[in-house]
């Protein structure tokens, strides 16, 4: 077995031979041992870093132009423990806290209708939602000893996004068809976790990804016979099925042996709450064929009622007393989901026996609240313990949050061609959140200081008197010209040459999105190695699991005023 060090040590060794990276790492990065001294390993001072970013030179096509975003920095206190990215139906799926800016409804369960629907913060009208994990200030000093205590009694699992309660409605003559591959999903889970218990008490990248890769190509078989089933039967073609494909390790196992927030402490409901809602579409028997256009309506109407609901949380917060959530929030909505609910049911029992119990899932709750929306499917994941307390702490990832002094927004060109707009709802990451059970090939150095971007590091960076801790966070800038989203949430996206900035054949290039984060962090937290990410227990802080996430929700027309703007080698608003 590899000890973290050692394990980080790899990963910067087979990412820098790859290439995936365009700057090379100064050092190893992530945990050591026990000794909390140790801790001070994952931190460096930002000028002993030696210059590591190189840009291409720009061509004679070159896109040189640039246009920039302001979406603030999350002055509504969006935060977030799902990643609906990445993890897409998956409740507090990422397990640590995100920043999110820009879309003000968005949560793992958004549809993208939703999404158009929704208010925003950015100043120009984007839609777009951009999120990343935030940073804590933690005085009380991190030995990483406790996470390995945790992690030698844990079981790794899979988790899975649940595809039965995000179907459309299922045409009666394909119902058979569909549960039959909906329980043959239930059963490749179920074999999945059986070989991950190979892995107890350790982290096995090698055998994470095998079970993954296996169970990707079986769940990609299967889903898109429910997809085909359903449109074949008359139910139209389904969206967005191929985001449910990917399923993802997790060691939520170790959450119970680590440092939480006392017992019985709660986020104010107006701080990062989400409304929940009693699934319906899993609820639903075989639709009459007459009735299923119409049963769709009305499940898009519940989705947008649940959106508008999840948006006011955010938009009314500090309004009103102790019951204003339950009065202007929670009853009118369950009002409004009554009668939908009993829309759906008229309408299946003009062709069949109506269903019964469908007005028992009119009533919603808030997150952290006990839900009435019945036992959950085989693949849904256990529940993990929501954000708590007034620093909306999670196991492990304890402290005060710092609120960015600024987010920097910017799309940017391509050094050797023309950009073509991005794709409406198309879905982007960067990094990824868990090099050391996924392996090191997509995690990025992320780590600098105001004046030094010149240079990446995959430490937390130490920076001179007045310079601010930063983040900058590169996205693919190449697209298959296609998909908006893949099996693996990253097949329909590229980085471009490091050293050409070409996009690699079948690929165009897009607006390239940039993400820069600033912090003030007080100078002797940073020498005192006193601020770290949020992350997954088993990264355990690792500064090279910082990753970004990134949904378009521009307009066609603003997407194309960006893409223009590039083109044409202005810098733009």
């Amino acid at each position: 077995m590899h000890t973290p060090t050692a394990r980080i040590a790899m990963a910067v060794a087979v990412v820098a031979a790859s290439g995936a990276l365009t700057a090379t790492f100064v050092s190893s990065g992530g945990k050591g041992a026990a000794d909390a001294a140790t801790e001070l390993n994952q931190f460096v001072a930002i000028d002993k870093v030696r210059p590591n970013v190189k840009n291409p030179t720009p061509g004679a096509q070159a896109s040189k132009g640039s246009f920039t975003v302001d979406c603030g920095t999350n002055g509504n206190g969006k935060f977030s423990p799902d990643n609906p990215v990445a993890q897409p139906g998956i409740k507090n799926g990422a397990e640590h806290l995100h920043d999110f800016i820009g879309n003000l409804a968005i949560t793992t369960n958004s549809s993208n209708a939703d999404l158009d629907a929704s208010g925003t913060t950015c100043r120009n009208g984007d839609k777009s939602s951009y999120f990343w994990p935030v940073v804590r200030i933690d005085k009380t000093v991190r030995s990483g000893a406790e996470a390995q205590r945790a992690l030698a009694a844990t079981t790794p699992r899979v988790t899975c996004p649940s595809v039965r309660d995000r179907l459309p409605a299922v045409p009666a003559a394909a119902k058979r068809a569909v549960d039959s591959r909906l329980a043959a999903l239930d059963r490749g889970y179920a074999a999945a976790n059986e070989r991950m218990a190979a892995g107890k008490g350790r982290v096995d990248a090698r055998l994470n990804s095998a079970v993954l890769a296996e169970l990707r190509q079986q769940r990609a078989e299967l889903i898109k016979g429910i997809s085909d089933g359903i449109a074949a039967a008359g139910g139209g073609r389904t969206s967005g099925m191929v985001s449910l494909v990917e399923c993802d390790t997790n060691y939520d196992g170790m959450h119970a042996g680590m440092r939480h927030t006392a017992a019985g402490l709660k986020a104010g409901l107006a701080a990062s709450s989400q409304i929940q809602c009693p699934t319906v579409r899993d609820k639903l028997p075989g639709v009459p064929a007459r009735a299923v256009d119409e049963v769709n309506r009305n499940l898009a109407e519940l989705d947008r009622q649940l959106s508008e609901a999840n948006e006011r949380l955010v938009t009314t917060r500090g309004q009103g007393g102790k019951n204003f959530v339950d009065n202007a929030i929670l009853g009118p909505l369950k009002a409004k989901r009554t009668a939908v609910l009993d829309r759906i049911g008229i309408a299946i029992s003009r062709g069949a026996a109506r269903p019964q119990g469908l007005e028992a899932l009119a009533g919603c709750t808030v997150t952290g609240q006990p839900s009435d929306g019945g036992a959950a499917a085989p693949s849904a994941p256990a529940a993990l313990p929501d954000p708590q307390g007034p620093d909306l702490e999670l196991p492990n990832n304890t402290g005060g949050i710092v609120r960015p002094a600024s987010v920097l927004i910017e799309y940017r060109g391509n050094a050797t061609s023309k950009v073509v707009p991005m794709p409406k709802f198309l879905r982007a990451l960067t990094g990824d959140a868990k090099p050391t059970s996924r392996g090191p090939a997509n995690a990025r150095a992320t780590w600098t200081c105001s004046g030094f971007t010149d240079r990446l590091a995959d430490k937390y960076p130490i920076c001179p008197a007045g310079s601010q801790v930063q983040r900058v966070q590169d996205f693919p800038g190449c697209w298959d010209g296609k998909n908006i989203d893949s099996t693996n949430h990253r097949d329909h996206l590229a980085f471009a040459d490091a050293a050409t900035g070409a996009c690699k054949q079948g690929f165009v290039a897009i607006p390239q999105l940039r993400i820069t984060i600033s912090y003030d962090i007080p100078r002797d937290v940073q020498t005192k190695g006193q601020f770290a990410l949020d992350s997954f227990p088993e990264e355990d802080h690792n500064p090279f699991s910082d990753h970004n996430d990134f949904i378009n929700v521009n307009s066609d027309r603003t997407m194309q005023k960006i893409a223009t703007c590039i083109n044409k080698g202005k810098t733009c608003r």
